[in-house]
């Protein structure tokens, strides 16, 4: 299941700022976690490991897709997107990361050599989702949830709009 347990305010990103939170949390009852999904942000990928170890963390799929599209021009967004969309939709990692080598080798040979290193070296921070039932993938492979939630609050706080 997959729930917003709390929303915070903070100055930072930083790993002092989600061990508290997580602090909250676990006093809250919070047990259980097996995975976090998250942007990049090395602050919560460091308190993840230290609040709740064995969790996994998945980046989310879908900032990692709008991180590599911006490495390549808007001729060439739609022809990579399809390329990662294949990867995402592996049925396990294996499958994934063989797909990922063989898109890496293509745009290498068409002289995106970052989008190459990018896909080689951190494709795997999003394919925690493929560990879980197929079932629970689509809804723990992004922070579309979160994201929506975000929009929601500035919406309704938004004093001009």
């Amino acid at each position: 299941m997959r729930e917003i347990l709390a929303v915070e305010v903070a100055d930072t990103e930083s790993e002092a700022t989600y061990q508290e939170m997580f602090r909250s949390l676990k006093a809250r009852g919070l047990r259980g976690v097996e995975l976090v999904i998250s942007d990049d942000h090395e602050g919560l990928k460091a308190a993840v490991g230290r609040h709740f170890q064995g969790a996994s963390w998945q980046r989310c799929q879908v900032h990692y897709t709008r991180n590599l599209l911006g490495m390549v021009g808007h001729a060439k967004r739609k022809e990579l997107a399809a390329d990662l969309r294949g990867v995402f939709a592996a049925p396990d990692r294996r499958s994934a990361l063989e797909l990922a080598s063989s898109v890496a080798n293509k745009w290498r040979q068409k002289g995106y050599e970052k989008v190459a290193c990018h896909l080689e070296e951190r494709i795997e921070d999003s394919l925690s989702c493929l560990a879980f039932p197929e079932s629970h993938r689509q809804r723990v492979r992004t922070t579309n949830g979160l994201e929506r939630l975000s929009q929601e609050i500035k919406r309704r706080t938004n004093a001009g709009g």
